[in-house]
């Protein structure tokens, strides 16, 4: 090994070892003094520290009631990570095909007789779900892998509840599964200010143009609005995105935090991930402007006192 990457994977490792769920706290109202932890019910939101993708998701799930609370025999399963850009897991600009493989295989053993997997990806959509790892970690695992780049693919439904977006084509497959899982990556986005669990359904959605010509920060919170929620929120902190996103010019790009946050509630979800991102880089809540409007219109609480947190260091 070079001095240069020996150097770079001590430094990440350093960053992955002195984090704490201290982050999350800053998340929280300035009255909160500490989260409320009832250990008689299962969490609203679990995180999970310290270990590798796998791991991580072994855990949360079992501390939220185990898949088979959430994924039933017979259903179809679909999974929405990011698979966005053409770039490499090192750059944190996908989901970590590693976490996608465990959770695919997590499914099959709840009963799932269908797993797919899908993204309308910025990047040329073969080279993205190549590059990123997760077209083979999907096959490897006994998934399906869909393609999202045709507006045939996509079908209209309507948001009655939306401000901004009161309509939009959503895929098919998302449209027919009987449950779905909404897998994000943890990083930074140029527009968007943070990309995690709301922004990534723009992934799921044909037009994403309207979104940045129409109050980008309102449309993300509208899409949210769709009846067909997530059955649950997989926040991918494995290595996050720091800064230069949404696709990163380098691996420096990158921290190495090791962590995964799971809830149903999408908006806590991106709350305390940016809490856990405010470790290595700032980011003032405040800016990232659909979370607050996803609260607005009830998808969700920004105030984590409020919920049944479950943070564990393995």
């Amino acid at each position: 090994m070079e001095r240069r990457d020996f150097l770079k994977k001590t430094i990440l490792a350093g960053v992955a070892a002195s984090l704490s769920f201290d982050g999350l706290q800053a998340a929280l109202s300035p009255s909160s003094s500490s989260n409320n932890l009832t250990v008689e019910s299962v969490p609203d939101m679990v995180a999970v520290m310290g270990g590798e993708p796998a791991q991580l998701l072994e855990r949360a799930l079992k501390e939220m009631g185990g898949i088979s609370k959430y994924i039933k025999k017979g259903q179809s399963v679909v999974i929405k990570p990011n698979i966005g850009w053409d770039k490499k897991p090192d750059f944190a600009a996908n989901t970590n095909p590693e976490l996608i493989s465990a959770l695919i295989k997590q499914c099959f053993q709840a009963g799932a007789k269908k797993v797919t997997v899908f993204d309308h990806t910025c990047d040329n959509w073969q080279r993205c779900y190549t590059n990123s790892g997760i077209e083979n970690a999907v096959k490897a695992a006994g998934g399906t892998m869909l393609p999202g780049n045709d507006e045939v693919y996509y079908k209209t439904v309507s948001l009655p509840k939306g401000v901004k977006l009161k309509s939009t084509k959503i895929h098919q497959a998302l449209i027919d599964a009987d449950v779905w899982i909404n897998v994000p990556i943890l990083k930074n986005h140029g527009g968007a200010k943070m990309s995690i669990a709301m922004k990534n359904y723009m992934g799921i959605v044909w037009d994403r143009t309207y979104f940045h010509s129409n109050d980008l920060q309102q449309c993300i919170a509208d899409i949210c609005t769709w009846e067909k929620k997530p059955v649950l929120n997989i926040v991918d902190a494995y290595r996050c995105l720091r800064k230069n996103g949404p696709q990163g010019r380098a691996v420096s790009d990158t921290s190495l935090l090791k962590t995964l946050i799971i809830s149903k509630d999408i908006v806590a979800a991106d709350t305390a991930a940016i809490g856990l991102f405010n470790q290595v880089e700032k980011m003032d809540i405040a800016q990232v402007g659909h979370i607050a409007k996803g609260e607005q219109l009830k998808l969700g609480t920004q105030v984590l006192d409020r919920l049944n947190v479950k943070k564990i260091k393995l």
